[in-house]
């Protein structure tokens, strides 16, 4: 019987997972490699280049009335493609005001990805501040990261915080911030709720020097997201920039196989997205884009031992 694009890439992904045992899975985040898509048209692509699990917008999800958030639901299910995690959409680095008119509308959002099956949705920490120290900085974070997980542990949702480890965008500033997984630690145990993890890029591990007996502290309930990419090569590691990264495996720089290896070890079942900032794999038409993130990640993965 013949077979098309896109079982063979089903196919091919589920035959490599079936070999290492692992529990992670593949998300596909559109403008994370620079290719446009609405939430249906992610969903197709998930399909079509075999991923199993597809970036969640979570405002598109809200603007839904339950018949139609209903029919998304079996349409991504008819493609066999799951839930990912959502990006966090609260705007928390900036005045209160600001911060106030977010959470206000995270109830709405929070609910709307829950009733669609999706549990998870991950930010990023800043690394500095021009104006607050670093203990000042952390009581902030706790107290207003502390809200939005409890927003989102009323609907049994999980909160990801990604830690930017170059030390060209932590000194970039007056007042260094968390850029460590130790640092990270640090703030989640001062928000204090049990619905609050990890987004873990190899990236940031990378460049914060953080090391596969790191990984290897955690549990698996610990990372809700994670990130591959692979680094520039022929740079220092404390010179490079976060804006300039390349596919995983792409330069060999950063151990994918060691960080996925580390992670598997655990028991993590978090989904994987590809973060590689690269300007190259934005200028290609869409179509190649997608393919080559599937095959980069593929390649990633298969290096788990």
């Amino acid at each position: 019987m013949p077979i098309d694009r896109r079982q063979f890439g089903l196919f091919s992904f589920a035959s490599l997972f079936a070999g290492n045992g692992t529990k992670m899975s593949l998300q596909l985040s559109c403008g994370s490699i620079g290719v446009k898509a609405d939430q249906r048209q992610a969903i197709a692509h998930a399909a079509t280049y075999g991923f199993q699990s597809v970036e969640v917008d979570s405002g598109y999800l809200a603007s839904l009335d339950a018949k139609a958030l209903g029919a998304l639901v079996e349409e991504a299910r008819a493609k066999g493609v799951h839930w990912g995690c959502a990006g966090m959409p609260v705007e928390f680095r900036r005045d209160d005001e600001t911060f106030r008119t977010g959470l206000a509308d995270l109830p709405r959002r929070a609910a709307a990805i829950r009733a669609a099956g999706c549990t998870r949705m991950g930010t990023w920490i800043s690394p500095t501040s021009d104006t607050l120290t670093y203990g000042e900085n952390m009581k902030v974070h706790a107290a207003r990261l502390r809200q939005v997980a409890s927003v989102l542990e009323d609907q049994d949702c999980r909160l990801g915080l990604e830690y930017v480890g170059p030390k060209t965008s932590w000194s970039a500033r007056r007042y260094p911030f968390v850029h460590t997984m130790k640092e990270m630690k640090e703030l989640i145990a001062a928000i204090g709720k049990p619905n609050v993890g990890f987004v873990l890029d190899s990236w940031h591990w990378y460049t914060s020097g953080d090391t596969i007996s790191d990984l290897k502290s955690l549990k698996a309930s610990d990372v809700v997201l994670i990130d591959l990419n692979d680094a520039p090569a022929g740079i220092a590691v404390d010179e490079q920039i976060d804006s300039k990264r390349a596919l995983p495996c792409e330069t060999g720089v950063i151990d994918v196989g060691g960080f996925l290896s580390a992670l598997n070890s655990i028991g993590c079942d978090a989904p994987a997205r590809c973060e590689p900032f690269s300007a190259r794999l934005r200028a290609l038409p869409p179509e190649q884009a997608l393919q080559e993130t599937a095959s980069a990640m593929k390649k990633a993965f298969s290096l788990i031992r």
